[in-house]
């Protein structure tokens, strides 16, 4: 390399550091871009040194300084230029601070309406001595139908609207399956509650979805009747809306229990008057519920002639929707914080 290559090489060295001092957003960046200069072509080109002749290597020297110093300045400028901008952004904001503008609000995190009644009731029942279990939410055609007394070809199927899986099995369509897998595990006298999710492929509307939760109940034991189940029926709803419910009984065909009953609640959205979440009715079916059908207790290895029970299936959903006052059953599972936060949690703050 001679004094003319080496003078090229350095115009090609400034030129590099030049685009990166204009590209370069931040003190750190700018760190970065000059080591890498430095500790790069600069410093190939010092190493340089020994390759030239004897009386030209003073002249290489001084070259490469003087490059050296004018990119060090380069950067040292950019350095100074960076630093003043923050200074006068920081200078900016506090200008624009007014310190008689009330603080942020922040949105604090709390519990789903569902979250909210499921485990309200689980305290409800847990104070009865019920236990609360589980049971899968990919289900068995046994469990979910046969075992709760509909075989293949009964009609009822028809009604259970089913995601079915491509292993045979099948999205619970209730909660009922955990009777028998209760009675199966424990025996004879049985209380327990089992919340969960289920799935139904059906319309959806404004009190109807696909993915919805329900809390089955089942209480075994000997001289169990219809009374009380009403009893215990009643005294959920007070406790759950801490006053008492305006509700009805009406007969109902659930294939899993004997006779079987639909507990209705006066809608809360409408007050009874009519509304789209109750059909006009002034009604919302909250409570399927019976006496547990002997077919079921031997599928549970629980002797009829000496055991009898009831159970429910609560709609936990609905339940939140009626708690909460929310019309439409969809905006508990759109995600929207306008419809499942309730409003002393949103701290004043915009959704």
């Amino acid at each position: 390399m001679d004094l003319n290559e080496l003078a090229h090489l350095l115009t090609r060295i400034e030129s590099e550091a030049a685009g990166a001092v204009s590209e370069a957003r931040t003190a750190d960046a700018l760190r970065a871009a000059e080591s890498k200069i430095t500790k790069g072509p600069l410093a190939e080109a010092m190493k340089s040194i020994k390759s030239f002749a004897a009386e030209e290597r003073g002249q290489a020297g001084q070259n490469i300084n003087k490059t050296k110093q004018l990119i060090a300045e380069k950067f040292a400028a950019a350095m100074d230029a960076l630093r003043a901008a923050g200074v006068a952004s920081e200078r900016k904001s506090a200008s624009d601070f007014d310190p008689t503008l009330p603080p942020a609000r922040t949105l604090r995190g709390g519990l789903h309406p569902v979250t909210i009644v499921q485990r309200e009731v689980e305290r409800i029942f847990s104070s009865l001595g019920f236990a609360v279990v589980g049971g899968p939410e990919m289900e068995t055609e046994f469990y979910n139908f046969e075992a709760l007394n509909i075989p293949a070809m009964h009609p009822a199927r028809d009604a259970q609207d089913t995601f079915w899986l491509t292993n045979g099995w099948l999205l619970r369509t209730h909660t009922s399956p955990c009777q028998v897998r209760a009675m199966l595990r424990y025996g004879p006298p049985i209380r327990v509650i089992a919340p969960g999710r289920c799935f139904r492929y059906e319309a959806i509307d404004a009190s109807h979805e696909n993915t919805f939760y329900q809390l089955e109940g089942l209480l075994i034991d000997k001289d169990i009747s219809i009374a009380h189940l009403i009893a215990f029926m009643k005294l959920l709803l007070r406790e759950v809306f801490h006053r008492d419910v305006k509700v009805r009984l009406r007969p109902g065909f659930f294939p899993f229990v004997e006779p079987g009953f639909e507990l209705d609640m006066s809608c809360a959205i409408c007050d009874g008057k009519g509304c789209p979440t109750c059909k006009r009715s002034g009604w919302v079916e909250i409570l399927p519920c019976g006496m547990v059908h002997p077919n079921v207790l031997r599928h549970g290895k629980i002797d009829p002639h000496e055991y009898t029970g009831f159970a429910f299936g609560l709609g936990l959903t609905r339940l939140a929707m009626m708690k909460y006052g929310v019309g439409d059953i969809r905006i508990l599972n759109s995600g929207d914080l306008r419809g499942i936060v309730q409003p002393e949690r949103l701290g004043g703050a915009k959704v």
